[in-house]
Protein backbone atom coordinates (compact mmCIF):
# COMPACT_ATOMS: atom_id res chain seq x y z
CA UNK A 1 0.00 0.00 0.00
CA UNK A 2 2.83 2.37 0.89
CA UNK A 3 4.56 1.65 -2.42
CA UNK A 4 1.32 2.29 -4.33
CA UNK A 5 0.72 5.57 -2.48
CA UNK A 6 4.30 6.65 -3.17
CA UNK A 7 3.85 5.86 -6.85
CA UNK A 8 0.68 7.95 -6.98
CA UNK A 9 2.43 10.89 -5.33
CA UNK A 10 5.34 10.69 -7.77
CA UNK A 11 2.93 10.55 -10.71
CA UNK A 12 0.99 13.54 -9.39
CA UNK A 13 4.20 15.51 -8.98
CA UNK A 14 5.08 14.81 -12.61
CA UNK A 15 1.87 16.46 -13.86
CA UNK A 16 2.49 20.16 -14.63
CA UNK A 17 0.38 22.71 -12.80
CA UNK A 18 -2.57 23.94 -14.78
CA UNK A 19 -1.88 27.27 -16.52
CA UNK A 20 -4.56 29.98 -16.65
CA UNK A 21 -4.79 29.46 -20.40
CA UNK A 22 -4.84 25.76 -21.29
CA UNK A 23 -2.59 24.14 -23.87
CA UNK A 24 -5.33 23.68 -26.46
CA UNK A 25 -6.01 27.41 -26.66
CA UNK A 26 -5.09 28.88 -30.01
CA UNK A 27 -2.21 31.34 -30.01
CA UNK A 28 -3.36 34.95 -30.13
CA UNK A 29 -1.01 37.62 -31.47
CA UNK A 30 -1.73 41.16 -30.33
CA UNK A 31 -0.29 44.39 -31.70
CA UNK A 32 0.11 47.06 -29.02
CA UNK A 33 0.41 50.59 -30.42
CA UNK A 34 2.01 53.42 -28.45
CA UNK A 35 2.69 56.83 -29.94
CA UNK A 36 5.52 57.77 -27.56
CA UNK A 37 9.19 57.05 -28.44
CA UNK A 38 11.09 54.00 -27.13
CA UNK A 39 12.88 56.12 -24.51
CA UNK A 40 9.56 57.02 -22.86
CA UNK A 41 9.07 55.16 -19.53
CA UNK A 42 5.71 53.88 -20.73
CA UNK A 43 7.35 51.70 -23.39
CA UNK A 44 9.49 49.38 -21.23
CA UNK A 45 6.72 49.25 -18.61
CA UNK A 46 4.24 48.16 -21.29
CA UNK A 47 6.70 45.59 -22.59
CA UNK A 48 6.98 44.14 -19.07
CA UNK A 49 3.16 44.08 -18.84
CA UNK A 50 3.03 42.27 -22.19
CA UNK A 51 5.61 39.73 -21.07
CA UNK A 52 3.61 38.98 -17.93
CA UNK A 53 0.46 38.43 -20.00
CA UNK A 54 2.31 35.97 -22.22
CA UNK A 55 3.65 34.11 -19.18
CA UNK A 56 0.27 33.99 -17.44
CA UNK A 57 -1.38 32.67 -20.60
CA UNK A 58 1.07 29.81 -20.92
CA UNK A 59 2.47 31.43 -24.05
CA UNK A 60 -0.86 31.51 -25.88
CA UNK A 61 -1.16 35.31 -25.88
CA UNK A 62 1.78 37.03 -27.52
CA UNK A 63 2.03 40.82 -27.63
CA UNK A 64 4.31 42.99 -29.75
CA UNK A 65 4.73 46.63 -28.73
CA UNK A 66 5.03 49.23 -31.50
CA UNK A 67 6.14 52.68 -30.22
CA UNK A 68 6.65 55.98 -32.10
CA UNK A 69 3.39 56.04 -34.11
CA UNK A 70 4.55 53.08 -36.23
CA UNK A 71 0.98 51.88 -36.73
CA UNK A 72 -0.77 55.26 -36.84
CA UNK A 73 -0.91 58.83 -35.63
CA UNK A 74 -1.51 59.65 -31.97
CA UNK A 75 -4.84 61.34 -32.75
CA UNK A 76 -6.16 58.11 -34.35
CA UNK A 77 -5.43 55.59 -31.62
CA UNK A 78 -8.97 55.13 -30.32
CA UNK A 79 -10.27 54.40 -33.81
CA UNK A 80 -7.31 52.11 -34.41
CA UNK A 81 -8.44 49.94 -31.48
CA UNK A 82 -12.06 50.10 -32.62
CA UNK A 83 -11.23 49.14 -36.21
CA UNK A 84 -8.55 46.53 -35.45
CA UNK A 85 -5.64 48.41 -37.01
CA UNK A 86 -4.01 47.64 -33.67
CA UNK A 87 -5.32 45.32 -30.98
CA UNK A 88 -4.41 47.42 -27.94
CA UNK A 89 -3.80 51.15 -28.17
CA UNK A 90 -2.69 54.04 -25.99
CA UNK A 91 -5.43 56.66 -26.21
CA UNK A 92 -5.58 60.31 -25.25
CA UNK A 93 -9.36 60.96 -25.18
CA UNK A 94 -8.66 64.69 -25.14
CA UNK A 95 -7.26 64.51 -28.67
CA UNK A 96 -10.88 64.10 -29.83
CA UNK A 97 -12.70 67.22 -28.69
CA UNK A 98 -16.26 66.52 -27.51
CA UNK A 99 -16.13 62.80 -28.24
CA UNK A 100 -15.65 61.57 -24.67
CA UNK A 101 -17.38 64.19 -22.50
CA UNK A 102 -17.39 62.14 -19.30
CA UNK A 103 -13.66 61.37 -19.40
CA UNK A 104 -13.04 65.08 -19.92
CA UNK A 105 -13.87 65.70 -16.24
CA UNK A 106 -10.45 64.30 -15.40
CA UNK A 107 -8.87 66.89 -17.66
CA UNK A 108 -10.28 69.98 -16.00
CA UNK A 109 -7.59 72.26 -14.55
CA UNK A 110 -6.68 71.86 -10.88
CA UNK A 111 -8.33 68.44 -10.51
CA UNK A 112 -5.43 66.14 -9.58
CA UNK A 113 -2.51 66.89 -7.30
CA UNK A 114 -0.67 63.59 -7.66
CA UNK A 115 -0.16 61.19 -10.55
CA UNK A 116 -0.12 57.92 -8.60
CA UNK A 117 -3.09 58.63 -6.36
CA UNK A 118 -4.87 60.24 -9.28
CA UNK A 119 -4.54 57.09 -11.40
CA UNK A 120 -6.19 55.00 -8.67
CA UNK A 121 -9.00 57.54 -8.31
CA UNK A 122 -9.49 57.78 -12.06
CA UNK A 123 -9.82 54.02 -12.51
CA UNK A 124 -12.32 53.67 -9.70
CA UNK A 125 -14.41 56.51 -11.11
CA UNK A 126 -14.26 55.94 -14.88
CA UNK A 127 -14.47 52.16 -15.24
CA UNK A 128 -18.28 52.12 -15.07
CA UNK A 129 -18.74 55.13 -17.34
CA UNK A 130 -16.41 53.74 -20.00
CA UNK A 131 -18.93 50.92 -20.56
CA UNK A 132 -21.12 53.42 -22.40
CA UNK A 133 -18.70 56.14 -23.46
CA UNK A 134 -16.14 53.75 -24.96
CA UNK A 135 -18.51 50.90 -25.74
CA UNK A 136 -17.03 50.07 -29.15
CA UNK A 137 -13.75 49.05 -27.50
CA UNK A 138 -12.88 47.32 -24.23
CA UNK A 139 -11.33 49.63 -21.67
CA UNK A 140 -8.32 47.97 -20.08
CA UNK A 141 -7.41 50.72 -17.64
CA UNK A 142 -7.20 54.49 -17.35
CA UNK A 143 -4.46 56.65 -15.91
CA UNK A 144 -3.05 60.16 -15.70
CA UNK A 145 0.47 61.52 -15.88
CA UNK A 146 1.93 63.51 -13.02
CA UNK A 147 0.35 66.98 -13.21
CA UNK A 148 1.92 69.20 -15.85
CA UNK A 149 2.43 72.93 -16.13
CA UNK A 150 2.71 75.77 -18.60
CA UNK A 151 6.07 76.21 -20.34
CA UNK A 152 7.03 78.79 -22.90
CA UNK A 153 8.87 81.80 -24.18
CA UNK A 154 7.09 84.24 -21.89
CA UNK A 155 6.35 84.33 -18.15
CA UNK A 156 2.62 83.76 -17.67
CA UNK A 157 1.35 84.80 -14.23
CA UNK A 158 -2.40 85.37 -14.62
CA UNK A 159 -4.99 84.13 -17.12
CA UNK A 160 -4.97 87.43 -18.99
CA UNK A 161 -1.32 86.89 -19.92
CA UNK A 162 -2.45 84.21 -22.37
CA UNK A 163 -4.29 86.78 -24.49
CA UNK A 164 -2.79 86.80 -27.97
CA UNK A 165 -0.51 83.84 -27.23
CA UNK A 166 -0.25 80.76 -29.44
CA UNK A 167 -0.48 77.72 -27.19
CA UNK A 168 -0.13 74.02 -27.87
CA UNK A 169 -2.66 72.49 -25.42
CA UNK A 170 -2.15 69.04 -23.96
CA UNK A 171 -5.80 68.16 -24.50
CA UNK A 172 -9.11 69.64 -25.58
CA UNK A 173 -10.14 71.05 -22.18
CA UNK A 174 -6.92 73.01 -21.91
CA UNK A 175 -7.54 74.14 -25.47
CA UNK A 176 -10.90 75.52 -24.38
CA UNK A 177 -9.17 77.32 -21.52
CA UNK A 178 -6.71 78.93 -23.92
CA UNK A 179 -9.51 80.20 -26.14
CA UNK A 180 -11.43 81.48 -23.12
CA UNK A 181 -8.44 83.61 -22.09
CA UNK A 182 -7.88 85.04 -25.58
CA UNK A 183 -5.15 82.74 -26.83
CA UNK A 184 -4.97 80.69 -30.03
CA UNK A 185 -4.64 76.90 -30.02
CA UNK A 186 -1.95 75.17 -32.04
CA UNK A 187 -2.92 71.53 -32.59
CA UNK A 188 0.12 69.31 -32.81
CA UNK A 189 1.13 65.98 -31.28
CA UNK A 190 3.71 65.72 -28.51
CA UNK A 191 6.31 64.48 -30.99
CA UNK A 192 5.86 67.59 -33.15
CA UNK A 193 5.63 70.15 -30.32
CA UNK A 194 9.29 71.26 -30.21
CA UNK A 195 9.29 72.04 -33.91
CA UNK A 196 6.12 74.11 -33.54
CA UNK A 197 7.75 76.28 -30.86
CA UNK A 198 11.06 76.61 -32.70
CA UNK A 199 9.29 77.71 -35.86
CA UNK A 200 7.21 80.22 -33.94
CA UNK A 201 3.98 78.38 -34.68
CA UNK A 202 3.49 78.13 -30.90
CA UNK A 203 4.67 80.35 -28.03
CA UNK A 204 3.62 78.24 -25.06
CA UNK A 205 2.91 74.60 -24.32
CA UNK A 206 1.15 72.68 -21.54
CA UNK A 207 3.27 69.61 -20.90
CA UNK A 208 4.45 67.26 -18.12
CA UNK A 209 7.84 68.15 -16.64
CA UNK A 210 9.98 65.15 -17.52
CA UNK A 211 8.63 64.91 -21.05
CA UNK A 212 9.84 68.45 -21.71
CA UNK A 213 13.33 66.93 -21.77
CA UNK A 214 12.31 63.70 -23.49
CA UNK A 215 10.93 65.56 -26.51
CA UNK A 216 13.69 68.19 -26.49
CA UNK A 217 11.27 71.02 -25.73
CA UNK A 218 13.62 72.39 -23.06
CA UNK A 219 15.72 73.69 -25.97
CA UNK A 220 12.83 75.88 -27.14
CA UNK A 221 11.31 77.27 -23.91
CA UNK A 222 12.62 79.21 -20.90
CA UNK A 223 9.80 79.90 -18.42
CA UNK A 224 7.91 77.26 -16.42
CA UNK A 225 4.86 77.82 -14.21
CA UNK A 226 5.29 75.74 -11.05
CA UNK A 227 1.71 74.68 -10.33
CA UNK A 228 -0.25 71.42 -10.92
CA UNK A 229 -2.24 73.07 -13.68
CA UNK A 230 -3.65 70.00 -15.37
CA UNK A 231 -3.39 66.27 -15.96
CA UNK A 232 -4.30 64.36 -19.06
CA UNK A 233 -6.53 61.29 -19.02
CA UNK A 234 -5.17 58.29 -20.93
CA UNK A 235 -6.60 54.85 -21.56
CA UNK A 236 -5.47 51.49 -22.91
CA UNK A 237 -8.21 50.19 -25.18
CA UNK A 238 -8.63 46.72 -26.64
CA UNK A 239 -10.26 45.72 -29.92
CA UNK A 240 -13.55 44.05 -29.00
CA UNK A 241 -13.52 41.44 -31.77
CA UNK A 242 -10.04 40.28 -30.82
CA UNK A 243 -10.94 40.07 -27.15
CA UNK A 244 -14.26 38.28 -27.76
CA UNK A 245 -12.53 35.68 -29.95
CA UNK A 246 -10.32 34.55 -27.06
CA UNK A 247 -11.07 31.57 -24.87
CA UNK A 248 -12.52 32.17 -21.42
CA UNK A 249 -9.14 31.36 -19.89
CA UNK A 250 -7.38 33.86 -22.13
CA UNK A 251 -9.98 36.54 -21.40
CA UNK A 252 -9.33 36.02 -17.70
CA UNK A 253 -5.62 36.59 -18.23
CA UNK A 254 -6.36 39.87 -20.00
CA UNK A 255 -8.88 40.91 -17.34
CA UNK A 256 -6.35 40.12 -14.61
CA UNK A 257 -3.94 42.54 -16.33
CA UNK A 258 -6.53 45.29 -16.76
CA UNK A 259 -6.79 46.31 -13.11
CA UNK A 260 -6.00 49.49 -11.17
CA UNK A 261 -3.01 47.67 -9.72
CA UNK A 262 -1.63 46.98 -13.19
CA UNK A 263 -2.42 50.53 -14.25
CA UNK A 264 -0.14 51.64 -11.43
CA UNK A 265 2.59 49.13 -12.28
CA UNK A 266 2.60 50.27 -15.90
CA UNK A 267 2.41 54.01 -15.23
CA UNK A 268 4.22 54.61 -11.92
CA UNK A 269 7.64 54.72 -13.64
CA UNK A 270 6.27 57.46 -15.90
CA UNK A 271 4.89 59.38 -12.92
CA UNK A 272 8.29 59.24 -11.23
CA UNK A 273 9.97 60.33 -14.45
CA UNK A 274 7.72 63.38 -14.81
CA UNK A 275 8.06 64.39 -11.16
CA UNK A 276 11.84 64.16 -11.39
CA UNK A 277 11.74 66.40 -14.47
CA UNK A 278 10.49 69.25 -12.31
CA UNK A 279 13.46 68.82 -9.99
CA UNK A 280 15.83 68.71 -12.96
CA UNK A 281 14.33 71.86 -14.48
CA UNK A 282 14.78 73.82 -11.26
CA UNK A 283 18.50 73.06 -11.32
CA UNK A 284 18.98 73.91 -15.02
CA UNK A 285 20.73 77.14 -15.96
CA UNK A 286 18.91 79.43 -18.35
CA UNK A 287 15.46 78.36 -17.16
CA UNK A 288 13.12 80.01 -14.67
CA UNK A 289 10.72 77.85 -12.69
CA UNK A 290 8.39 80.29 -11.00
CA UNK A 291 5.61 79.80 -8.41
CA UNK A 292 2.33 81.66 -8.29
CA UNK A 293 1.27 83.77 -5.35
CA UNK A 294 -1.84 82.77 -3.41
CA UNK A 295 -3.76 85.59 -5.09
CA UNK A 296 -2.60 84.56 -8.56
CA UNK A 297 -3.57 80.93 -7.96
CA UNK A 298 -6.98 82.00 -6.68
CA UNK A 299 -7.45 84.07 -9.83
CA UNK A 300 -6.68 81.05 -12.01
CA UNK A 301 -9.07 78.81 -10.11
CA UNK A 302 -11.88 81.33 -10.34
CA UNK A 303 -11.21 81.98 -14.02
CA UNK A 304 -11.43 78.31 -15.03
CA UNK A 305 -14.79 77.69 -13.34
CA UNK A 306 -16.68 78.17 -16.65
CA UNK A 307 -14.80 75.12 -17.95
CA UNK A 308 -16.54 72.93 -15.37
CA UNK A 309 -19.88 74.45 -16.34
CA UNK A 310 -19.10 73.79 -20.00
CA UNK A 311 -18.14 70.20 -19.17
CA UNK A 312 -21.43 69.65 -17.31
CA UNK A 313 -23.41 71.01 -20.26
CA UNK A 314 -21.60 68.70 -22.69
CA UNK A 315 -22.33 65.69 -20.47
CA UNK A 316 -26.02 66.63 -20.26
CA UNK A 317 -26.23 66.97 -24.04
CA UNK A 318 -24.80 63.45 -24.33
CA UNK A 319 -27.50 62.16 -21.97
CA UNK A 320 -25.40 61.93 -18.80
CA UNK A 321 -26.11 63.05 -15.26
CA UNK A 322 -23.35 65.59 -14.76
CA UNK A 323 -24.06 66.12 -11.06
CA UNK A 324 -23.89 62.39 -10.30
CA UNK A 325 -20.78 61.90 -12.44
CA UNK A 326 -19.00 64.79 -10.77
CA UNK A 327 -20.04 63.62 -7.31
CA UNK A 328 -18.60 60.19 -8.07
CA UNK A 329 -15.33 61.76 -9.22
CA UNK A 330 -15.06 63.95 -6.13
CA UNK A 331 -15.70 60.92 -3.91
CA UNK A 332 -12.89 59.00 -5.63
CA UNK A 333 -10.54 61.98 -5.28
CA UNK A 334 -11.29 62.16 -1.55
CA UNK A 335 -10.92 58.42 -1.09
CA UNK A 336 -7.42 58.39 -2.58
CA UNK A 337 -6.45 61.89 -1.39
CA UNK A 338 -5.73 62.80 -4.99
CA UNK A 339 -7.43 66.19 -5.32
CA UNK A 340 -6.23 69.74 -5.00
Amino acid sequence: MRKRLLALLVAAAAVPAAAPAVAQDKTVNLKVSLWVPPAHPLVPATQAWAADIEKASGGTIKLTVFPSEQLGKAFDHYDMARDGIADITYVNPGYSSGRFPIAAAGQLPFTFSDGKKGTLALNEWYKKYALSEMKDTKLCFAFIHDPGGLHGKKKILVPGDLSGMKVRPAQSTIGEMVRMFGGTNVQTSAAEAREAIERGTADEITFPWGSIFLFGIDKAVKYHMDVPLYSTVFTYNINLAKYNAMSDAQKKVIDDHCTPEWASRVTDPWTDFEANGRVKMKALEGHEVYPLTADQLAEWKKAVKPLRDSWAEAVKKAGGDADKIDADLQAALRKFEAGI
